[in-house]
């Protein structure tokens, strides 16, 4: 995956805000807010165009998941179909699955930093504020693995 502008900008403020005082922290929370927000939409763009190259078989798998039907689409009367259990091939589940875990562990990982960051604002610590950040960075890490594992189910 290509580097993406407005994460490398996060990155550089993430690292940067490690070493900031309280009153730095206080100042500059909501241009912190602002630039993580811009990296995320950004990855979002990003996850969104990697997954509509999938091939139909892919989007079906990663749909099933994501919608909770544990790989099965069901009727309407609630039992799934004979043609919705077979027609994904294992590994194209496997791959699905695989996906799915990495995008999943990304957004709790993300939706925990925005958690952190909501705490160290609430105790004004500077402490939780460096921890929100170092997970904010990990948050980019996984979405950027997540979002290349992605690119590479459409070659």
């Amino acid at each position: 995956m290509r580097k993406l502008p407005a994460v490398e900008a996060a990155r550089a403020v993430m690292t940067e805000a490690m070493d900031w005082s309280v009153w730095r922290w206080l100042l500059e929370k909501s241009k912190v807010r602002e630039i993580a927000d811009r990296a995320t939409a950004a990855l979002d763009r990003a996850d969104r165009k990697a997954k509509a190259a999938w091939s139909d078989e892919l989007k079906k798998a990663y749909s099933e998941l994501a919608n909770g039907g544990a790989g099965l689409k069901r009727n309407g009367g609630g039992r799934a179909t004979p043609e919705d259990c077979d027609s994904v091939r294992p590994e194209i589940r496997v791959t699905a699955k695989r996906i799915k875990q990495a995008d999943d562990r990304a957004e709790r990982v993300r939706l925990d930093a925005e958690d952190t960051f909501d705490e160290a604002e609430q105790q004004m610590s500077t402490s939780l504020a460096r921890e929100g950040a170092r997970k904010a960075l990990l948050t980019y890490d996984l979405r950027e693995k997540a979002i290349a594992r992605s690119e590479a189910a459409s070659s």
